[in-house]
């Protein structure tokens, strides 16, 4: 990533990636951070505050959106019954669509994945609370690079002059932590050692190697660990030659705009919500969640942070 100038190309709001030499996380001009917790303050002023009748929800895209409408039916149920209100399910396309719409006042409570969230916050007023965990508390997921059997790659020394899937410039798992590792670890640098393509989503890469379209893809295991409990892919389809540290999960909360009884009265839904017998248990307990837990932007996405600034990340919302 040294000495290149990314754009992630969103309708209005545009982030460019720039190689600042501290790259230090700080809101767009419109939200003020009072308090320090590095997210969008309430607004004060009452005329800046909405309390909508229907409130949107989106889900970040790591995957095929019509798998999700299901998998959310009963969570968005909960959430009707604690604040009175319509709750839809948005099928966002793209990382940058979600973050449009928030900042356009179209979003009012979303999941950004674990890349995106800093953009989201920065440029999209995002106040995130909450994270999926297991039932002992424990959270995360893993970055892998996945291969395919037969591919001629068995280490990740033997990427340089192959191919290697990305999803998109805001995934953590998908780009900003592989970039950074492959960089730092294996001196491989993309465009230079191997040839990046991006297929646009992480199941879309896992799909890609087994069924060999790509040579290799860097994803989120916790993706592949739903996929492989629903059969769209098997284990001898996919050979697994690097493993990350653990990383946050998908980060959930609400527009800064909400008023402010509202905003307390969707994160009570989330803590309230009871998994056992649900849609979203069916679907999640995949990937071993159980429950939803409490964060803050400012410690649980440090790491997240620190590989911006690792890859020369700096965040300006057009």
């Amino acid at each position: 990533m040294a000495n290149t100038t990314t754009i992630i190309s969103m309708t209005l709001a545009a982030a460019m990636l720039s190689t600042a030499a501290s790259a230090e996380f700080a809101l767009d001009a419109r939200y003020t951070d009072a308090d320090g917790d590095m997210i969008a303050d309430i607004p004060t002023d009452a005329s800046e505050l909405t309390d909508p009748d229907t409130l949107i929800f989106a889900y970040t895209p790591v995957e095929d959106p019509s798998v999700y409408a299901a998998a959310w039916a009963d969570f968005l149920t909960h959430m009707e019954e604690a604040t009175g209100k319509t709750v839809q399910f948005f099928p966002v396309q793209s990382n940058a669509a979600q973050i449009e719409a928030m900042r356009a006042g179209r979003l009012h409570i979303a999941g950004f994945n674990t890349g995106s969230n800093p953009l989201a916050v920065a440029c999209a007023g995002f106040r995130p609370f909450a994270m999926m965990a297991a039932a002992d508390g424990s959270f995360g997921y893993e970055m892998e690079i996945i291969t395919h059997p037969g591919s001629g790659i068995e280490e990740v020394a033997d990427l340089a002059g192959s191919q290697l899937a990305f999803t998109s410039e805001t995934s953590n798992s998908g780009f900003k932590a592989p970039s950074a590792l492959l960089s730092s670890e294996f001196g491989l640098v993309a465009g230079t050692d191997f040839e990046p393509v991006f297929s646009g989503a992480h199941d879309a890469s896992i799909l890609g190697v087994a069924n060999m379209d790509y040579p290799a893809a860097a994803i989120a295991n916790s993706v592949k660990a739903r996929m492989l409990d629903r059969d769209v892919v098997s284990e001898d389809q996919l050979t697994v030659i690097y493993t990350s540290q653990t990383f946050p999960t998908t980060g959930y909360g609400t527009a800064h705009n909400l008023t402010p009884e509202l905003q307390e009265t969707i994160r009570e839904a989330f803590f309230s919500f009871e998994w056992e017998g649900t849609t979203l248990e069916e679907e999640f307990s995949k990937s071993g969640e159980a429950q939803f837990i409490p964060i803050t932007f400012a410690e649980d996405w440090a790491v997240i942070r620190q590989i911006d600034e690792a890859n020369g990340v700096s965040y300006a919302c057009q």
